[in-house]
């Protein structure tokens, strides 16, 4: 195999041969003939036996390669009927190539080697040099497109240069095939008019029949382009099965049928929203079916509005820029309230966790699930970080009530004490990632949500109980609509009230965002049960270092797009004066939205406000992060300030320019 491999790499010797002739050709001239006649047979009898020599090894290079691969003919020089080449793993020259390899190519044997990539332009060997004996990605040459395999062959000396056979398989036909079936491969979407029931209440049978025909025409027109099927499932929820070949066409326009149905409006002036949800890639109808099921209900807990396409891997967000509109039913929250306190009744214990350093949401939305459990006789304990979280106030007020007294218990003690029969209720958050302690979400197999933030790719699956309301201000909202339905005004501690009261004051920043209706029916609930609004206010406020501190954070913001702020800070601060600092910029006339940044150990931390159409929910999601549309933040993994600087400001173009 050695002296095989050693003969390979003769050199050309055109070069001295020529250097021969000069000198032959110089001693002519000089007149001095007999050393030209001795040079010049010389010269002859060298070139004889070099293309002897040359024929010979061309001759052995074949057969070295027919036996190398065990091939059983030769047909026009060939070795195999695929294109081949033999490779100098060096520097890339070709040693020897078949006429297939020269036909598809254009590549000429001449003495002089030749490098590889000047034939087969932007098609590199390194996966060959790797150990693979196959390339990653295919090639098209002369049309047709193949797909390249390899060997290397090294000699026992190491010192000995490598060589590569490639040999190359057209697979054009196959390719066709295979294109034109991932093309054809049906998409199953599920189109659902989100606010149906608000369009159509207090209408007589005709204005919800010519209703009816308007939305019809609207989704209608818009599938026509793609030349699907089309069928009316329920009053507002259509089927439309189409091939994969116009998804694209379908994600460049944006959806435009979630735009299109907005001129649609009801007597009363309602604008029509739907939801699409879309099924991909799934292994028969039935599974691509489910994940466009799986996509509307995404759709639908992020707000509406919007399309969503799930595949066998992730989901994908389109649209979603609107704010959310209530679409609640207290029909739900009572059937909600039941099922959660059957749970628990069935409980050996629960317990109640919020999201990473818990905020007053996430601690009033879980005193509010414990007054729920006590209301049934069970014991529950609520998993907090006491030495991290953006309670301190309201915790040590908590913890001097005798009911409170062992409640509060730490990620690890919950893991000891947990067994099978416990549940888990996560307030505040759907992310697994967010959660106070991720281990104990793993550990226990019963798991109910209640969250009022935009759901993401991420959520917490599976989960027995879901009370997930994006329209919903706060958790502590939420919670309270539950506790009407579950416990009596006797059951509720004046220090539970308090802790709701707080979380829905933070979340709506003293009622001025995001509030509804049943945010007020909520608080005035509250109020009843002994909030007191006043001592709620002096948990938010702050003392006289963090006040100037939190005025820095202003003053070093900057004005992007006239009418957003950005803080960038180069030094770590709290995460309450973060938003508080993101809070007060919108303070400022012309500011609809203002992102704070700033480092946290590894990690930088983002927390954007808004109150005016930039869905800062939408904006952050790029980076990672979640929210609702008025309030979101972020916590990206080893990178800069700068870094992250630039990703927000990217993603904000692409949320105006989109």
């Amino acid at each position: 195999m050695n002296k095989k491999l050693k003969r390979l790499f003769w050199p050309g010797l055109w070069v001295y041969f020529l250097f021969l002739a000069g000198f032959t050709a110089a001693a002519v001239l000089t007149r001095n003939y007999i050393l030209a006649a001795v040079e010049g047979g010389l010269s002859l009898i060298l070139l004889t036996y070099y293309i002897f020599c040359r024929n010979r090894h061309r001759k052995e290079i074949q057969e070295y390669v027919k036996t190398a691969f065990s091939a059983d003919q030769q047909t026009d020089g060939a070795v195999t009927p695929f294109p081949m080449v033999l490779v100098r793993m060096g520097d890339g020259c070709i040693l020897w190539a078949n006429d297939r390899f020269c036909s598809i190519t254009g590549y000429q044997k001449q003495y002089l080697p030749q490098p590889f990539s000047a034939h087969v332009p932007h098609f590199g060997i390194d996966w060959l040099a790797s150990g693979k004996t196959e390339s990653p990605y295919d090639i098209t040459l002369s049309g047709r497109r193949y797909r390249v395999h390899g060997s290397l062959f090294r000699a026992e000396d190491p010192d000995s240069t490598t060589v590569g056979m490639l040999y190359f398989c057209d697979l054009s036909e196959l390719y066709q095939v295979r294109d034109e079936y991932i093309r054809s491969r049906p998409v199953v979407s599920i189109i659902l008019i989100d606010n149906y029931e608000e369009l159509t209440k207090n209408l007589t049978e005709g204005a919800i029949s010519s209703l009816n025909a308007r939305l019809n025409d609207a989704i209608t027109k818009w599938t026509e382009d793609y030349h699907g099927l089309l069928r009316k499932l329920e009053r507002n929820r259509f089927l439309f099965v189409f091939e994969k070949r116009d998804l694209n066409r379908a994600i460049q326009g944006k959806f435009s049928l979630l735009e299109d149905v907005h001129e649609i409006q009801s007597p009363s002036g309602l604008e029509a929203s739907v939801s699409i949800g879309l099924g991909v890639d799934g292994a028969n109808f039935e599974e691509s079916y489910n994940f466009a099921a799986l996509s509307i209900e995404m759709a639908l807990s992020r707000g509406g509005d919007q399309a969503v396409i799930k595949d066998r891997f992730n989901f994908t967000f389109y649209g979603g820029r609107n704010k959310e509109a209530d679409h609640r039913s207290k029909v739900r929250s009572r059937v909600t309230a039941n099922s959660l306190m059957e749970l628990i009744g069935q409980s050996s214990q629960v317990f109640i966790m919020g999201h990473k350093n818990a905020d007053l949401d996430a601690v009033g939305a879980a005193m509010g699930i414990s007054c729920m459990c006590r209301k049934k006789g069970k014991k529950a304990y609520i998993v907090l970080d006491q030495e991290r979280n953006m309670a301190e106030k309201l915790l040590a007020e908590i913890l001097e009530v005798p009911e409170y007294k062992d409640v509060f218990i730490s990620g690890q003690e919950a893991l000891v004490r947990c067994d099978n029969h416990s549940t888990l209720v996560v307030v505040d958050t759907n992310r697994p990632d967010q959660v106070e302690c991720k281990p104990l979400l793993e550990a226990i197999p019963k798991v109910c949500v209640v969250d009022h933030h935009r759901r993401a790719a991420d959520y917490i699956n599976p989960v027995v109980v879901n009370f997930h309301a994006p329209y919903a201000s706060s958790a502590a909202e939420l919670v309270t609509e539950l506790l009407q339905y579950a416990v009596e005004k006797s059951d509720v501690l004046p220090i539970e009230a308090k802790s709701l009261m707080a979380g829905i004051f933070l979340d709506t920043k003293s009622f001025n965002v995001r509030t509804g209706e049943r945010t007020f029916e909520a608080a005035a609930v509250l109020r009843q049960w002994g909030a007191e609004t006043v001592e709620v206010k002096k948990l938010l406020q702050n003392d006289f270092q963090d006040t100037m501190a939190k005025y820095q954070i202003i003053k070093a913001a900057r004005l992007y797009r006239q009418e957003i702020a950005i803080a960038a800070l180069n030094a770590s601060t709290s995460r309450t004066l973060a938003a508080q600092a993101a809070d007060e910029l919108l303070n400022i006339s012309g500011i609809t939205a203002s992102f704070v940044l700033y480092p946290d150990a590894e990690q930088v931390i983002v927390s954007a406000r808004s109150i005016g159409d930039a869905n800062v929910q939408v904006i952050l999601e790029p980076l990672g992060g979640g929210g609702n549309t008025a309030t979101a933040g972020a916590q990206i993994q080893n990178v800069s300030v700068k870094e992250v600087l630039d990703q927000l400001v990217a993603s904000i173009d692409s949320f105006y320019e989109g």
